[in-house]
């Protein structure tokens, strides 16, 4: 950290983005007169954070005066966001971005760049550089607004760049005026911090975030205002803990404040976030959503674990109690509220008892949906020097079971739906199908039919449900 308590990057700083952007853009109207549409397309992995990430890469090339486009194929600037939560999710990276060496070799002046989790790792980046010729930079997840540079670089034929990533991570200050370019009108995300402090033992994610650093409440007021103001509907504050912002500020505000501040302001939408963690889940917040007119009656809280045994291996803070606790407190506060979890199987030394109480732990909760996960070694972490791996038959046969298990309380949760009225928000994009579709105030899919307007809140008869999603008519038109 700089010692500021801002987190904002120097003035200087942000004088070379803006330039390295004009320099850019002088380029791509250059090129356009001579006949060539210069495009740029944006390829995401991972959460809801590198969603919001891309938005902000889209900004960025368009200010560099590139075009959005639906692929990469005849491109003048391809950005990949990566992830490294899973190896399914990086070896899923590597084969797209090997996809594109033919694309390369059409047109040699088409500038890669892979950044994201994946590449804030020091081998992957090495890998990249050694493996991958035909990329010429990559940047850490803390460099997002330095992309610019990097394309403005390449332009001018200065080498290939690849981050030494302990340095490049060290400097985790951000901008608050890189542009964004968002997918849709009606719903946005709004991130509110960056990085994690917790050292889940499994987890890769402080490694290649760095610590937690918050934006200050006025930047992120003056964000969600303006989103409201243009008419969006549902937006979601996003944080990797999202509910320990404000630990890092001397502004005084914690999350559940931030919540009360958003809801104050005038406007017909819904406020949502995520992650969370439970060891700060507090009673203020919960209370915060109690209270609030727009915060929906949604909450992820991941368990992870339902063995006291395997959380503490795992660093959670927490115990399966604990966990249960949070849960009742939820459903005395907000009585209609969707909760819904992640949880992972396999972690190393789990046992058959382990896994029970897990399984114990979910029939206890009656979670509306959980995300499920089987346990991924990541390297640097804790996790993947532990002994008693659990084999890969043994951790299938308990993933299907744990599904097996979920999606029984699922469909009850769904079908105790059946009879009610919700407030159903329709995507803002639609194809010619007759099967429309929106999110309820919980967040379940909601199928509609075809009468439904794009972006529009709708009262919904809920006449049947089934595992994965509710199906109504509209009331009101």
């Amino acid at each position: 950290m700089n010692g500021r308590k801002d987190n904002i990057i120097s003035p200087e700083a942000a004088l070379e983005m803006k330039a390295a952007v004009s320099e850019v853009r002088r380029h791509t109207d250059a090129l356009r007169r001579d006949g060539k549409t210069p495009r740029a397309y944006i390829m995401t992995f991972g959460c809801q954070q590198n969603e919001a990430d891309s938005e902000r890469l889209a900004g960025l090339a368009a200010a560099m005066g590139y075009e959005p486009a639906d692929t990469y194929s005849g491109c003048s600037l391809v950005l990949v966001n990566t992830c490294a939560v899973r190896e399914h999710a990086e070896k899923k990276a590597l084969s797209s971005i090997g996809q594109l060496k033919h694309e390369k070799n059409l047109d040699p002046s088409m500038i890669i760049g892979v950044g994201g989790c994946m590449v804030s790792q020091q081998h992957r980046a090495d890998a990249l550089k050694n493996s991958f010729p035909y990329v010429d930079f990559s940047f850490c997840t803390t460099e997002l607004w330095r992309v610019p540079i990097f394309v403005r670089d390449r332009i001018a034929g200065q080498k290939r760049r690849f981050p030494d990533v302990t340095s490049s991570l060290a400097d985790t200050d951000f901008s608050e005026e890189v542009p964004v370019l968002r997918k849709s009108k009606t719903r946005a995300w709004v991130s509110v911090m960056y990085g994690c402090n917790n050292f889940c033992s499994y987890c890769i994610v402080p490694y290649v975030r760095g610590r937690e650093r918050s934006r200050l409440p006025s930047n992120i007021m003056a964000e969600v205002r303006d989103l409201v103001e243009s008419g969006c509907r549902d937006i979601t504050l996003l944080g990797q803990n999202v509910n320990s912002y404000g630990h890092d500020l001397d502004a005084g505000v914690t999350f559940a404040d931030l919540i009360r501040m958003i809801s104050a302001l005038p406007g017909d939408f819904r406020l949502r976030f995520m992650t969370s963690h439970p060891k700060d889940a507090t009673p203020d917040l919960i209370a915060a959503l109690a209270e609030s007119r727009v915060a929906a009656h949604q909450f992820h809280l991941p368990l992870q674990s339902g063995s006291d045994r395997v959380l503490a291996a795992m660093n959670r803070h927490y115990t399966a109690e604990k966990y249960l606790g949070i849960i009742r407190e939820l459903r005395a506060a907000i009585p209609d509220i969707v909760i819904t979890s992640d949880i992972m199987v396999g972690f190393p030394g789990e046992t058959e008892e382990d896994f029970g109480k897990t399984l114990d732990v979910l029939r206890a909760a009656e979670f509306d949906m959980i995300y499920s996960f089987i346990f991924s070694p990541r390297r640097g972490t804790p996790a993947e020097r532990m002994e008693g791996a659990v084999p890969d038959d043994v951790k299938s046969s308990r993933f299907s079971r744990l599904i097996e298990c979920q999606n029984a309380v699922s469909r009850a949760k769904n079908e105790a739906a059946v009879g009610k009225v919700l407030r159903v928000l329709t995507d803002d994009t639609f194809d010619d199908a007759d099967d429309k579709t929106g999110r309820s105030d919980g967040g379940k899919l909601v199928h509609i039919g075809k009468e439904a307007r794009a972006g529009e809140f709708y009262d919904v008869l809920i006449t049947h449900a089934d595992t994965f999603g509710l199906y109504g008519n509209i009331i009101n038109t």
